[in-house]
């Protein structure tokens, strides 16, 4: 019952964000369990009918193969460098719409897609809403380049005075993650808020070896949040 109470949650999220969807429009379609709802009910109108001439954008491989198993149509950022509405999760939201994402790892993607999209509807829960990002106290994901990650690692930890961990592939101890572009992922956990977030940004992105972080900072046009009240929509 624990399991299937959130899934509920990000069911309401994701559909109440396709409507937004409009026949025509380019769409950024996100990644993960919530993102996953989104990209099956815009399938499914696709299949009634309801919206026609629909283009998705994915932002990673797996929503890639969802896409393709459900029939929508694709394209990419060299095609359609605009696009009109991108949909998906986020880790965190904080009360200026700041996000965390890329816990699943898309965060690259993710970021290059949804900051190329006139609007960008989040569907959260409402467990992911924090007082500031790293809040939650869970990971801040950072993506590096393989060649001395070691390295990179322990200048993202000095230059925050956080905690931070290769993040290793699943139910393995000895073989790291890989992004779908051939990336480590570096997690950081921070014990407090970390102020300025486009001042942090600055500091991550100016690191030689760093290809991109979750801070999501200024990108979101709206979120929708489900909870045990209903839902709500929050916007800057």
């Amino acid at each position: 019952m624990a399991v299937a109470y959130p899934r509920r949650l990000k069911k309401i999220a994701a559909y109440k964000a396709v409507e937004h969807v409009r026949s025509g429009m380019v769409v950024g379609l996100g990644t993960g369990s919530t993102a996953k709802h989104a990209v099956d009910r815009i399938a499914q109108l696709l299949k009634q009918g309801k919206l026609k001439d629909i283009v998705g954008i994915p932002t990673s491989m797996k929503t890639h193969e969802q896409a393709v198993s459900l029939g929508i149509p694709l394209s990419d950022l060299d095609s359609h460098p605009v696009i009109d509405l991108a949909i998906d999760g986020a880790d965190e939201v904080d009360p200026n719409l700041n996000l965390v994402k890329g816990r699943g790892g898309s965060l690259l993607r993710e970021k290059m897609v949804e900051s190329a999209s006139k609007k960008f509807v989040v569907i959260v829960d409402e467990s992911k809403m924090v007082d500031y990002v790293g809040g939650s106290r869970l990971a801040m994901p950072v993506e590096v380049i393989p060649f001395c990650w070691n390295h990179s690692l322990k200048r993202l930890v000095d230059s925050f005075g956080c905690v931070g961990e290769l993040r290793m592939s699943a139910g393995c101890t000895d073989k790291a993650y890989v992004t779908d572009n051939g990336n480590y992922i570096i997690d950081l956990y921070f014990e407090k808020d970390i102020g300025d977030l486009n001042e942090a940004s600055d500091r991550i992105l100016r690191l030689p070896g760093i290809v991109e972080h979750g801070m999501f900072v200024g990108l979101a046009t709206s979120v929708i949040v489900a909870g045990v009240d209903g839902v709500t929509v929050k916007t800057k």
